[in-house]
């Protein structure tokens, strides 16, 4: 059974990793994807280290890791997932809604896919899955560097003096061991930018990120 470049070994490792929680609204007893979701996100961590100490070699640990975070996170994960075709490989329950293409669900079944190439291949099957993910594109989004709040910080003063961005927490959905933040940041009259992530820092600077394109787009 192959997918995204990888045939594996143990086809069952993969169809569990393809099976959503909602699949077993309509098949009692079916075992989801949330124990390789676990395994996973500590792989995929493992390898935007590895992936981003090699390519920033000058960079400190602060930058790389704004980077990881960025090239992590559930945005950079259902984009790949989206450009991927994975939407049409999950099982869900039956009579489920189309996929939006930003859902968290999406972003977890590519943990899980890592979480079982992993447990199928060892660390060079996680590493070609990883490859086909070609999530590097996310660890250089944005203009303003590797530190979006403190860019949006300073954006926020010069647009409106005195004036600083206000983070507040929405939600924590999803798993204990990997809940959902969604957060949301505003800056007084001028506007707000939501994102969601599996932490909180992490779903600030994706908010961040966003918001920074908004003004962006404003002032151009």
């Amino acid at each position: 059974m192959e997918i995204f470049g990888y045939t594996f070994r143990r086809p069952e490792l993969l169809e569990n990793a393809l099976t959503t929680p909602s699949f077993r609204m309509t098949t009692p007893g079916a075992a989801d994807n949330q124990r390789l979701e676990f395994l996973g996100d500590a792989v995929l961590g493992l390898l935007a280290a590895d992936s981003l100490y090699r390519e920033f070699a000058s960079s400190q640990e602060g930058e790389l890791t704004e980077r990881r975070t960025r090239m992590v996170s559930t945005a950079a994960l259902c984009a790949a997932a989206r450009r991927l075709g994975l939407a049409t490989l999950l099982r869900r329950n039956k009579g489920a809604a189309p996929v939006r293409g930003d859902e968290h669900f999406l972003a977890d079944a590519m943990e899980a896919i890592l979480g079982a190439a992993w447990l199928d291949g060892g660390l060079e099957a996680a590493k070609k899955i990883f490859a086909a993910y070609a999530l590097g594109e996310h660890s250089l989004d944005g203009a303003w560097g590797a530190n979006p709040k403190g860019e949006l910080q300073k954006a926020a003063l010069r647009f409106r003096p005195g004036c600083r961005p206000q983070y507040s927490l929405l939600s924590v959905e999803g798993s204990a061991h990997a809940p959902l933040h969604k957060v949301r940041v505003e800056i007084a009259g001028f506007g707000w930018a939501d994102a969601t992530a599996h932490s909180r820092h992490e779903a600030e600077c994706a908010a961040a990120a966003n918001l920074l394109k908004e003004l962006a787009n404003s002032i151009d």
